[in-house]
């Protein structure tokens, strides 16, 4: 209905403001719970229900730095923040941020940026999601193999995080808040700036890479890593959003919009972490970005074909899959709450 449309000025096209709203709720649900911007679904939607590639990405950017604020205040008081691990992510996350925006602008200026940026999306979305699902049945059978095993210590960080802290280059640093006794500086500036420079290439605040990298690569707890996660992107999406800003290609109308859904969406997010741990958190992210990498294929199947209805299909699958996983986690969090409320009788 065109009562609920509204003129963006700088990206020049009529969008829907109850869209806007829509995207971030489910975002900031999603974000406060995987603690992750959830550009892999607004970049994609934005481009996919009209923004140019270039606008969605700095669009975002804006958006997620306002609801990253949000919801890391909220994860601080829950203790899920490393705060020393997530100041170190400035010095590597901004400088890869830049590379990535510079990278952007020369492939808007020599090809069609928008079917890049769908390629990498695809490629990161896939590879992770199938990573993790892995990981999740692989650590599920270890468990169930070792139930009756209760006097086992276990192993800290994961076999990758362990080699990791094997290179020492110094200075070596420990972080205490994520039960890391010594690391190299230049592993933590190198996993930064990598997810700096995705961030700034393909519109995210790094975190659906960052996740995983804290997880898999630094050897953070889930929770610890979710909240650490969330600052970091604070970080990278300020960043973010001032470069793409000063080259004309951030939306804040927008933005705010979408900061309105989000700040409702972020504390509903964070609070269900309170009630799945580890595990159920990872596998939960896994299916999301396969969807989320199904809806990118869907939309790069439209550019090269043609096809109207592969479009409308990938905005489909990106919004339903958003909205059935913040349903899901909304669930979730009504069923811990009231287990909680019920054992306090």
């Amino acid at each position: 209905m065109d009562v609920f449309n509204i003129w963006l000025p700088i990206a020049e096209i009529k969008f829907s403001v109850i869209l806007l709203l829509s995207i971030g709720f489910c975002v900031g649900t999603l974000g406060g719970f995987f603690g992750v911007g959830g550009a892999w679904i607004v970049t994609p939607a934005l481009n996919i229900f009209g923004f140019n590639m270039s606008f969605a990405i700095g669009t975002d950017l804006a958006h997620i730095f306002g609801k990253s604020i949000i919801a890391t205040k909220k994860h601080s008081k829950m203790g899920n923040v490393d705060v020393k691990l997530g100041l170190i992510s400035i010095i590597g996350s901004i400088i890869g941020v830049e590379l990535g925006a510079q990278t952007i602008m020369f492939l808007e200026k020599v090809g069609d940026v928008g079917m890049v940026v769908r390629w990498i999306y695809m490629v990161l979305l896939f590879g992770l999601g199938i990573f993790m699902v892995l990981d999740y049945l692989k650590a599920t059978k270890a468990e169930s193999s070792t139930d009756s095993d209760t006097g086992a210590t276990p192993t800290k960080g994961t076999p990758i995080s362990q080699k990791l802290y094997s290179i020492k280059i110094p200075p070596v640093i420990s972080l205490p808040a994520s039960g890391i006794e010594a690391v190299s500086f230049w592993v933590i500036f190198a996993v930064f700036m990598l997810t700096g420079f995705l961030s700034g290439l393909l519109g995210v605040g790094g975190g659906f890479i960052l996740l995983p990298s804290l997880i898999y690569l630094i050897g953070c707890p889930t929770a610890v890593a979710v909240g650490t996660s969330l600052l970091c992107v604070l970080f990278m999406g300020g960043y973010g959003c001032f470069s793409y800003a000063m080259k004309g290609r951030t939306e804040l109308i927008a933005a705010m919009i979408m900061l309105v859904g989000a700040a409702v969406g972020a504390q509903i997010g964070v609070l269900a972490t309170r009630y799945v741990r580890g595990y159920g958190i990872r596998i939960l992210f896994a299916i999301m970005i396969i969807l989320a990498g199904i809806s990118v294929a869907l939309k790069q199947a439209y550019a090269m074909l043609e096809t109207p209805w592969l479009g409308t299909i990938a905005g489909i699958v990106v919004l339903g899959a958003a909205g059935s996983m913040t349903l899901l986690i909304f669930l979730k969090l009504l069923r811990g709450a009231a287990a909680e409320k019920k054992q306090a009788f």
